[in-house]
């Protein structure tokens, strides 16, 4: 009865202990669905700052064509912008233009009547992010319209949560493949023979390449219609092909073949190689006694493995930094300011947290999956300690670069989506190495694995009895039991008839012809209770190997901890996930600084110049106003006068118009003398939007000149 009932509450230990790391895992993942499914579509990563005519502008004459102006180069279809006149109906040529710069345009047909149009667009910014919005504007006066504004559902809906998903699949794939790999070259060689770090890092390439693939079937859907009907568009596919994300999906998925080679040899002839030498470690010690030259042959064989070591190491380390380049040179980094720079900080980014991560992720299978003969040793944690250390610095390293070139401001920082997702993100990050620094703890305390303090013991009472060869046999016994752990045991009557000999035989024969029914009944009694003792053994050894797993509290210490750091690096992940995804600080505050100086002028602008041209009669103010201080054409007066405020008649007014911060100017203007100290000029064309520094220069004699400047907001 004892032996039916230990079993069975060891069972009941080890059922307990994975039905926490279960609910762990629903748990982490509902965070995720959570984060994923709080997130708006995919935000736009290029905003528009400007179009002509511009958003609610009311123009005397219909223009020719309609011109947008976005924060980065975009790129732009056939059908990308489209204008409606008040009835729906389609009054653009139906092809963009670049006219320079981030400015883009389509021409309009001719003869176009009154009334209210609808400007609609729907790009890809630079970083591969849809971008659509939609806008108004008049000729002659406002009317009524049969076009419903609002922005097409670009980035979202089914295909646009499937897109995200994919995304998250994706950057864990990378992860899990490039981390484990680099755990076990650099911390753990041991573990290539592992079964469970096997299966952990083929994972990691499985997810990539299936992410992959559905992102390059999903991408012609997302930036386009959001259809469901459209993922498997033929047309669609060949169009995304030719762009620039495209190219990256299919270079990811070209190292990712690579990526399948360098795992064939590291889980095949790696692994085999140091299974080898570990087998050959005693033989050598054997033979070296004798002098046969085997101390030769087990150098060359360290060489071998330590060129294969190296080999390994610089292929993984090209296909890693590839596919990391596949992300960096189609996202944020490929654009901004210093892309050039920010592209290798991007891959250096990625690379440290696959490795910090992903070998997180490698450790916490080797210490709850690893069989006990080969459970991680000390050494191997305690270099994947010092790993993890300098990957944290590097990863805060680049991390700052990459937060003030995507936010650059404090008041972006916190008063914008993608800033507010950064602080988040930040303070994960600061729990994770909170976390670490208790596992390093736990890691200093860690003591020699117990099933190797096993075999040093054997060795030890065998070599002191016997010798050299037989410590060796004794380890190797010791080895070999551990590894079994269910001693073979024959049913009692088994032995009993073996132990018979002739007599059993002269026994069977007697009772040949009256008891077969009655043999037949035996033998399946005895493979019931055989079955029943195996399955007793394998409970009973598998209770013994989690007792010799646990025997260190250290190690139970440091595997609690990795669960946990395990735990926060998935929500991590995924808010990193959708951070990628959100329009970045800088480029949102550019683009409301932008609308809010197109919103300031809702009026005629009116500015005060005093002048000085220090001669005799020289001094006044020149008044300048602008109606109405928009994108277009606008009428201009000039008032000079007195100190006393009486109007003052000078020889000659001028005034210049220049937009420093689009190299645009300066444009000048000749009013027309209206009457004694008034000048006015019709049509004065202002470009685009704007900070604008508008220059007057006045002539009160011959000689006597001055040029007075200030600036305003135009457009």
């Amino acid at each position: 009865m004892t032996q039916a009932i230990a079993p069975r509450a060891a069972a009941t230990t080890t059922g307990g202990v994975a039905f926490r790391v279960r609910a762990l895992l629903l748990l982490l993942l509902a965070v995720i669905g959570a984060v994923l499914a709080g997130a708006a579509p995919a935000s736009a990563h290029a905003a528009l700052t400007g179009s002509d005519p511009q958003q609610g502008a009311v123009v005397g004459r219909a223009p020719t064509q309609v011109s947008l102006t976005f924060s980065e180069k975009v790129a732009m279809s056939d059908d990308s912008v489209r204008v409606l006149d008040p009835k729906g109906k389609r009054v653009d040529t139906g092809k963009a233009t670049d006219l320079g710069g981030t400015t883009y345009g389509v021409k309009l047909h001719s003869g176009l009547p009154d009334g209210t149009f609808t400007v609609t667009y729907q790009v890809v910014s630079a970083d591969s992010h849809p971008v659509s919005g939609a806008f108004t504007f008049s000729v002659g006066a406002p009317s009524q319209t049969s076009v419903a504004l609002s922005d097409p559902a670009v980035g979202g809906g089914v295909v646009g949560a499937l897109y995200g998903v994919g995304r998250y699949v994706s950057y864990a794939g990378f992860i899990l493949l490039v981390g484990g790999a680099a755990f076990v070259l650099a911390c753990w060689q041991r573990g290539a023979g592992v079964r469970p770090v096997q299966r952990l890092v083929v994972s990691g390439w499985l997810a990539l390449t299936g992410a992959t693939l559905a992102l390059l079937l999903l991408r012609g859907s997302y930036v386009g219609s959001g259809k469901v009907g459209d993922i498997f568009d033929l047309t669609l596919l060949g169009q995304v092909l030719q762009t620039k994300a495209g190219a990256a999906l299919v270079s990811r998925l070209l190292l990712l073949a690579a990526g399948a080679l360098f795992i064939a040899v590291l889980f095949g002839a790696y692994a085999r190689r140091d299974e080898a030498d570990a087998t050959d470690v005693s033989g050598r010690g054997d033979a070296s006694d004798k002098g046969d030259g085997s101390d030769k042959s087990g150098v060359d064989a360290d060489a071998e493995k330590r060129d294969l070591t190296f080999g390994l190491a610089i292929g993984g380390a090209v296909v890693a930094a590839g596919l990391a380049a596949s992300w960096a040179m189609a996202e944020h980094a490929s654009t901004g300011i210093q892309a050039g720079l920010a592209m290798p900080v991007d891959v250096l980014h990625l690379l440290a947290v696959a490795v910090w991560l992903g070998g997180l992720s490698a450790l916490l299978v080797a210490l709850f999956r690893a069989p006990v003969e080969t459970q991680i040793d000390a050494a191997a944690v305690r270099r994947f300690s010092r790993l993890a250390f300098g990957s944290v610095t590097v990863l805060a390293a680049t991390g700052i670069y990459q937060s003030w070139r995507q936010v650059g401001s404090w008041s972006a920082l916190t008063g914008t989506w993608y800033g507010q997702l950064l602080l988040i993100k930040i303070g994960l990050v600061a729990v994770l190495v909170g976390m670490a620094w208790i596992s390093r703890r736990w890691t200093a305390q860690l003591s020699e694995a117990p099933q190797a303090k096993a075999l040093a013991t054997a060795g030890a009472k065998a070599g002191a009895g016997t010798g050299t060869t037989a410590g060796t046999t004794a380890r190797a016994t010791a080895l070999a039991e551990l590894r079994t752990k269910q001693p073979t045991k024959v049913p009692a009557n088994s032995r009993k008839s073996s132990s018979g000999g002739s007599d059993s035989e002269n026994a069977d024969s007697r009772d040949s012809n009256s008891g077969h029914s009655h043999s037949r009944d035996s033998h399946s009694a005895d493979s019931r209770r055989a079955a029943q003792l195996a399955r007793q053994q394998t409970a009973v050894a598998t209770a013994r190997q989690k007792r010799l797993r646990d025997a260190d509290p250290a190690r139970a210490g440091l595997r609690r901890s990795v669960l946990a750091e395990a735990g926060v690096a998935v929500v991590l992940l995924a808010v990193t996930t959708v951070l990628t995804s959100t329009e970045p600080g800088r480029t949102e505050e550019a683009a409301k600084q932008a609308t809010s100086s197109s919103s300031q002028r809702s009026g005629p602008l009116s500015l005060k110049l005093p002048f000085d041209t220090g001669g005799q009669d020289g001094k006044g103010t020149a008044e300048i106003t602008l109606a109405p201080a928009r994108v277009g054409g606008n009428e201009m007066h000039v008032y000079v006068e007195r100190p006393n405020g009486k109007a003052f008649d000078i020889p000659e007014v001028k005034v210049a118009f220049t937009l420093k911060a689009k190299k645009i100017g300066p444009l000048p203007v000749t009013p027309d003398r209206i009457a004694t100290g008034h000048w006015s000029a019709i049509g004065v064309q202002i470009p685009m939007a704007g900070d604008w520094e508008i220059a007057v220069t006045v002539r009160t004699s011959d000689i006597d000149q001055t040029t007075v400047t200030k600036n305003a907001k135009i457009g």
